[in-house]
């Protein structure tokens, strides 16, 4: 509560990324054979084509480096969903993905899960572009029981990886993040 910017972004960014590691470990992929410099061979593995990330617009931008530092070149597309304040439904007011869309893993990005609304809103116009629950992997920081099970209720294959469940979410994180509190 009383850490700086400073120290709540770093924060926030460490969190970030171990999310999104493994968001990525759920990821398919496939074993290949690395040379290294030195002329020894290494066996690894490489992600299968057809990734991409979509992060729920404002919160959710603070997550995308994250999964950029992890993988350069992944596709990422946007969705800005706000909740009406008087009836508290989630209104989807922008959306620009990849336009394969729907051949694509999803890495859905919104730190903060409260209600659930917003995100059931997001995979709503995803499943619209003819993505599968199946195959979107919901990376998140905080959420609440309430959201989690309002979210598996409603699609239950969806994969949701998060930091920790409390009832209490902290809904300040995108004003703190970016400065704007």
């Amino acid at each position: 509560r009383k850490s700086s910017r400073g120290d709540f972004v770093f924060s926030a960014d460490r969190l970030i990324r171990l999310v999104v590691e493994e968001g990525l470990n759920q990821l398919p992929y496939t074993e290949c054979t690395v040379t290294t410099p030195t002329g020894h061979k290494y066996e690894g593995v490489r992600f299968e084509k057809g990734n991409c990330g979509v992060s729920i617009m404002r919160s959710g931008e603070a997550m995308e480096q994250g999964l950029r530092d992890c993988c350069r070149s992944i596709r990422i597309g946007k969705i800005l969903i706000q909740s009406d304040e008087e009836t508290q439904r989630a209104k989807v007011y922008y959306a620009k993905f990849p336009p394969d869309i729907y051949r694509r893993k999803v890495l859905l990005m919104y730190p903060i899960l409260s209600t659930g609304n917003t995100v059931i809103e997001a995979v709503k116009v995803l499943v619209e572009h003819g993505v599968q629950p199946s195959v979107i992997i919901l990376l998140s920081l905080f959420s609440t029981p309430h959201g989690a099970k309002s979210i598996i209720q409603e699609f239950p294959e969806i994969t949701i990886i998060t930091t920790e469940v409390h009832p209490v979410a902290p809904t300040h994180f995108g004003q703190k993040y970016f400065g704007t509190d």
